[in-house]
């Protein structure tokens, strides 16, 4: 099983999201996504400024298996995007949930948040995935 930290919540697109302490929303794709790619070996980040739904693919991610659309979880603005990605995109296989985050962003409706999986729905959707 991957691992599935209990402080996140998750997307069935295989996506996480933390929210901050200062009400914003990092983002990025779970160590389960990052095995299915393998060697991950560029990203490409969403503009900053860019108001995005949820749902709505934002960013890529390209390996040397596929190319994969990289989804907003919940509405809001792209704040950031992790340019150390640019130079080291393999950061995300090495670490997905730390330093391989993918974008930061403003959460416009909190609520949202609520429609999230919580670890063991995902870890459900995961196990059920895998049969």
């Amino acid at each position: 099983m991957s691992n599935i930290p209990q402080n996140l919540k998750y997307t069935k697109t295989h996506e996480w999201v933390l929210v901050n302490a200062d009400g914003t929303a990092t983002v990025g794709i779970t160590d389960y996504a990052q095995d299915l790619l393998g060697d991950i070996v560029f990203i490409q980040t969403p503009d900053i400024g860019n108001n995005v739904k949820a749902s709505q693919d934002c960013a890529v991610v390209e390996s040397v298996k596929a190319a994969s659309d990289i989804y907003a979880p919940i509405a809001g603005t792209i704040t950031a995007g992790n340019a150390a990605l640019s130079a080291e995109p393999e950061i995300v296989n090495k670490d997905p949930f730390g330093v391989g985050w993918i974008f930061k962003m403003s959460i416009a409706d909190k609520g949202e948040l609520d429609k999230l999986l919580t670890p063991k729905q995902y870890a459900d959707h995961v196990a059920s995935e895998a049969h």
